[in-house]
């Protein structure tokens, strides 16, 4: 039987037959401007906070304006007669005397004396740091408090005042604000890299110097954008194709694949693990040969790859000279599916990997080097084949041919509970934080949480076999034996109230055979197939990108 007759038979043990083995703007009058007793309102005048002017949202109202529009009530001839009287014993008083009589009296009045007293003393106990603490020498205080506030809230600090304006500029705070966001949102990291403005922020290098606060100040909103422009793209399917074709010359199939800002690494039906330059799509001279089966799973790191395949061998080869360094035989059967985490430590060892096979069984290994990896533990429990596998520090998940998913403690290997659901065998899972998203040769995909066993939601619309599927954050992603690839809006799912109907965002079609493998990020998917082609989905560069006003 050849390379792909094991692996579909693998994969059919999926299943009981076969499986894997508003009205428009021009109508609306244009609105007047505010007014305020008949008076319009002064907006987009910087204003002091402690001026009688104060804002609302990003218009300012002249207090004097509801000073006039209510007079005061005038006072009393015994009042006159006696106010100086008064004022002369307070004076004579000392600070705690005072304080003594103040407290007295205002017991003495009434409620609603008290409201119109606090109104008084409101204003008069505020205080405008953010201007004074410059006239202390502490202008790097005030900087630090306003660089929390996010855009939009910068934005309208800077209307309070000149002073608070220069402040914001001097400490070049929307630079900051960019850099914070690109050191915590891998989409602005990404951004920042592809579209080169990450030389204008942090430390510039030795000779050179960044650009004035205004470049900052209009970078940002050119990012966001960009942003929106990504997003838009994402969900209109509007992409930019680029194909590789792997010109197989026996058998014709690309099984796995992962890629980075630099190359693609695929495995291959033809049993090579083949690599391709990410920017000219051109394949590496190197090849790396050993498998006698087919390429099944792959994953690597900056330092080796590991390969799993129909040969029921797994091979650690080192990713700089392609060198073979490592095979491990354990599984009787074809290994479908590995994971690793070389930075991942348990008791005192350097890496941890999960292996699962036609053989129904799962291995787990400790990694104390490229060269020395060693059997831990085989968990036994699914009653086909298991054809992927996940875990993280908590819990390995592992899903099967058998229908179910079933859950295993990282530390002690033990089992902790199985999720039941799909109808019949499952192809594909990923695992993060308490969410597991599956696919099945049922057809559908299953949102679960891991820790309850519930299924949070179904998702239909592939008509075959659900073969791959990943998520993030915003999105899931899958891949089908229909050659569908269908993006989904994952935040929605989540959403109990969500229309089933409005859940896949888009579908896109390109793939002559069955999606075998893709793996996504902000920018793009790369998926690989059975018609023996890799395909890059450029959500980035669809368009021409948007000027980021450079010149300084």
């Amino acid at each position: 039987m050849d390379e792909m007759e094991t692996c579909s038979e693998g994969l059919r043990d999926l299943g009981e037959e076969d499986v894997l083995s508003s009205p428009p703007p021009s109508i609306i009058a244009p609105p007047s401007p505010p007014t305020i007793m008949g008076t319009p309102m002064l907006v987009d005048q910087p204003q002091s906070p402690l001026s009688s002017q104060t804002m609302v949202g990003t218009t300012q109202l002249d207090l004097t304006l509801l000073e006039q529009a209510q007079p005061r009530r005038e006072p009393s001839q015994k009042y006159l007669k006696e106010r100086e009287i008064c004022m002369d014993y307070f004076s004579g008083w000392t600070e705690q005397d005072q304080i003594e009589f103040v407290e007295e009296l205002l017991v003495s009045m009434h409620h609603h004396q008290h409201g119109t007293v606090n109104a008084f003393l409101k204003p008069m106990l505020q205080r405008d740091f953010i201007s004074l603490l410059p006239k202390k020498g502490l202008d790097h205080v005030a900087e630090n408090i306003l660089s929390f506030l996010d855009a939009r809230s910068l934005c309208a600090a800077e209307l309070v005042s000149k002073e608070w304006l220069r402040v914001i500029s001097e400490g070049m705070l929307w630079k900051k604000l960019i850099e914070r966001k690109v050191n915590t949102d891998s989409l602005w990291k990404g951004l920042a890299d592809r579209r080169g403005w990450v030389q204008y922020l942090f430390k510039p290098k030795p000779g050179e110097s960044h650009p004035s606060h205004s470049f900052y100040r209009r970078l940002y909103p050119s990012i966001i954008k960009d942003i929106d422009a990504i997003e838009d793209n994402w969900r209109c399917g509007k992409h930019n194709l680029q194909r590789i074709n792997c010109r197989s010359e026996n058998s014709k199939g690309v099984y796995c694949l992962q890629y980075d800002d630099h190359k693609i690494v695929s495995g291959l039906r033809d049993n090579t693990i083949k690599m391709w330059d990410r920017q000219t799509l051109q394949q590496h001279q190197r090849v790396l040969t050993g498998h006698t089966g087919s390429v099944l799973c792959l994953q690597y790191d900056e330092k080796v790859i590991i390969s799993g395949s129909s040969d029921s061998t797994v091979r650690v080869w080192d990713v700089e000279s392609g060198e073979m360094v490592n095979t491990l035989i354990h599984h009787c059967e074809a290994v479908l599916h590995l994971s690793f985490n070389f930075k991942f430590c348990n008791d005192n060892k350097l890496g941890m990997m999960v292996t699962c096979s036609k053989d129904r069984s799962i291995a787990v290994w400790d990694m104390v080097s490229p060269t020395e990896i060693n059997l831990r533990r085989v968990l036994v429990g699914h009653r086909a084949a298991v054809n992927v596998v996940d875990f993280d520090d908590k819990y390995i998940v592992s899903a099967s041919g058998d229908r179910t998913i079933k859950v295993w403690s990282t530390s002690s290997c033990e089992f902790v509970r199985t999720l039941n659901g799909h109808k019949r065998g499952i192809a594909c899972l990923q695992y993060h934080d308490r969410l597991v998203v599956s696919g099945s040769s049922d057809n559908t995909i299953r949102l679960w949480d891991i820790e309850c066993g519930a299924c949070l939601r179904t998702l239909e619309g592939h008509e075959e076999l659900v073969r791959c599927i990943r998520f993030d954050s915003k999105r899931i992603v899958s891949g089908a034996y229909d050659g569908k690839i269908k993006v989904w809006d994952l935040q929605a799912a989540m959403d109990p109230r969500a229309p089933a109907g409005t859940l896949c965002i888009r579908t896109l079609v390109e793939h002559s055979g069955r999606v075998f493998r893709l793996q996504f990020d902000e920018f793009q998917i790369v998926s690989s197939s059975h018609d023996d082609t890799i395909l890059i989905w450029d959500f980035l560069n669809c368009n021409p990108p948007e000027s980021y006003a450079l010149q300084q």
